[in-house]
């Protein structure tokens, strides 16, 4: 019994560490896949995996961008390194919508917005936004071509993307800072090195928050669900390694339309699934 769920939470890693870094929303095909593959536990801890899973993903840009998001040196103890300590200083910044707005509307977002139909209309929506921006940046030269050129100002304008993200699942949290940081003008890599970067604080807090809320309830977690969070976990943060790799290579000779593509193709598939099934249920 136990090899089963297992199993299943090895898939969920590998749709975890794939659709967490490309810009096609982790948490539409996690409810997708809900549909069809259940995992033997409580409402309770699914609740909470769908979330802490993200820890193995967040592991691996820790990993990968060590040296970058390192702030001291490794010569002289005490010594720092200012350009990633201002890096650090946009990456806070840009959390500030999303800890004073979407943190609060967490409980309400969870209530009413966590849904496949939500889902699967932010899926279009961001997906039209993907093409229509790609094709108005087309032959444009980007005016922010490296990290160093962010400013605080863009910053908090992609901060304010990803509390969209935090709001409204589907949106895809990598998505939402992609697509603002294309929005003022900031190259391919850069959008997708900074959306790696804020993922880590945004990420981390998001998945404490839910453990913190799994501990309040009460809820005794049994080894099996232990077993379970750990190898999500871990092909999560194998995974999302090869998916930051090809997204990292991928964009530099192509742009996000493929991703806008697919996006508006699962979301319609998704919206005529919730559709066809509240229909035999008689809900409509």
């Amino acid at each position: 019994m136990i090899f089963i769920e297992l199993i299943k939470s090895i898939l969920f890693g590998i749709i975890e560490g794939i659709t967490e870094w490309l810009p096609i929303s982790s948490t539409g095909h996690l409810i997708l896949l809900n549909e069809f593959v259940h995992l033997n536990c409580s409402a309770e801890f699914l609740e909470m995996f769908d979330v802490v899973i993200q820890l193995g993903a967040i592991m691996a840009v820790v990993l990968m961008f060590r040296k970058k998001l390192w702030p001291f040196t490794s010569r002289d103890e005490g010594l720092y390194k200012r350009t990633t300590v201002v890096m650090w200083m946009k990456i806070a910044v840009a959390c500030i919508p999303t800890i004073l707005i979407g943190l609060p509307l967490d409980d309400f977002s969870q209530k009413y917005f966590y849904n496949g139909v939500s889902v699967a209309i932010m899926l279009v929506l961001f997906g039209v936004a993907f093409i229509i921006i790609e094709n108005r940046n087309k032959n444009k030269i980007p005016k922010v071509r490296s990290l160093n050129k962010l400013s605080f100002t863009d910053a908090l304008i992609i901060g304010c993307f990803q509390l969209i993200a935090a709001i409204f699942p589907g949106t895809s949290r990598s998505g939402a800072t992609i697509v603002g940081a294309l929005t003022i003008g900031v190259s391919r890599p850069v959008a997708a090195e900074f959306t790696f970067f804020l993922a880590v604080p945004a990420m981390a807090g998001a998945s404490l928050l839910k453990i913190v809320k799994f501990i309040s309830a009460g809820v005794s977690i049994t080894g099996t669900e232990l077993a379970v969070l750990f190898f999500g976990c871990l092909t999560s943060f194998v995974v999302s390694v090869f998916a930051i790799k090809f997204l990292m290579k991928y964009i530099r000779r192509h742009d996000f339309k493929a991703f806008g593509w697919y996006r508006i193709v699962l979301g319609a598939i998704l919206f005529l699934y919730y559709i066809v099934k509240l229909i035999s249920i008689g809900s409509i």
